[in-house]
């Protein structure tokens, strides 16, 4: 089966200045705050966001955190997007919950904030969110999983790997979806860790990168060398379970689920390094926050959510060269076509 849910996704960001409008387009500016400006998910978002910028003559700068959790460095980015009089602020938070005060104190001067792929903690501290349905993207690669799998999921040996200590909510999200696509009793839906389905090895954390991955996958061997399912929040996280899964020979017999749908982690699907992943499209994400934060400084007009949920969903599909029965999916020829937009 085919899913066409799909938007053109749209750019990530750096320290520094990304764009600079022609002169006489200086009155509008914008900041797009990442949690780093290393993983390619955001390395894309900068990407859209700079072009859109270009293309409407609005002043862009960047700015990220070090690593996946550096909150204090996305604070001191929203004081100075503050003190430079931006008119809006697109942020992808490493701290959902901590990083509220900072983003009122924006709001407080007037800012338009734009929540791109994290929705902030509550949803509504920010003006908007522009998102993948994160717990579709979950619930999908669950489904898949236990279709995959078939009787053998009852006995299923499930390792987690999530992203910081902190448990953001993109990140709670992800791995709550796929307990529930997968048939596990979430028990709180807002908190990970509190179930107590016996098929869980455990979970670690893993910062979205491969180094992460692949240590937090080591780990979970060592508690379990019988895991036979991993769940990862992102691609990169992926490649390093994958990688630690091969040093003990036992890639090719363990399921590997992720979410992303970036280009590279499309070619792991082809090549079998991901059994499925869910993509969803940062490009179109940050391009339509720049032509929001435009709208608003010409209109005082804020976005809108779509019809029936509090965000702003810009689409999700499952990638797989193995499509399960009531499950929908594209395969990687039309996820490479279409990653990250």
């Amino acid at each position: 089966m085919r899913k066409t849910v799909y938007a053109t996704a749209f750019a990530a960001l750096a320290m520094g200045v990304a764009f600079c409008a022609p002169a006489k387009a200086q009155s509008v500016s914008a900041c797009l705050i990442t949690k780093t400006d290393t993983n390619p998910f955001f390395v894309k978002m900068k990407e859209g966001a700079t072009a859109k910028a270009q293309e409407l003559g609005v002043t862009l700068k960047s700015y990220a955190g070090k690593i996946d959790g550096d909150s204090e460095s996305q604070v001191a980015a929203i004081e100075t997007c503050i003190a430079d009089g931006a008119k809006g602020i697109l942020l992808t938070a490493s701290d959902t919950k901590g990083i509220v005060p900072a983003v009122q104190k924006a709001r407080d001067a007037g800012i338009l904030v734009i929540a791109l792929d994290t929705p902030l903690e509550p949803i509504d501290s920010a003006d908007m969110t522009f998102a993948t349905d994160n717990l579709l993207a979950g619930e999908l690669i669950g489904k898949w999983a236990a279709a995959t799998l078939g009787d053998a999921a009852k006995d299923a040996r499930i390792a987690f790997l999530n992203l910081t200590p902190s448990q953001p909510s993109v990140d709670v999200l992800r791995n709550q979806g796929f307990m529930k696509g997968f048939g596990i009793d979430v028990a709180d839906i807002n908190k990970i860790g509190d179930e107590n389905d016996p098929r869980i090895v455990g979970h670690d954390v893993t910062n979205g990168n491969e180094e992460g991955g692949r240590t937090a996958m080591e780990n979970l061997l060592q508690k379990d060398p019988t895991v036979n399912v991993v769940h990862t929040i992102n691609e990169p996280a992926a490649a390093g379970a994958y990688e630690a899964l091969k040093s003990v020979g036992r890639e090719s017999d363990v399921l590997i689920v992720s979410v992303d749908g970036g280009c590279p982690g499309v070619k792991n699907v082809a090549e079998g390094v991901i059994g499925a992943t869910s993509q969803q499209y940062p490009l179109l994400m940050a391009s339509m926050g720049i032509e929001a934060i435009k709208k608003f400084a010409d209109t005082g007009e804020k976005p809108a959510a779509t019809e029936g949920k509090n965000f702003f969903d810009t689409g999700v599909a499952l990638v797989t060269d193995k499509p399960a029965e009531g499950v929908e999916s594209i395969d990687t020829k039309e996820g490479m076509d279409k990653c990250w937009g």
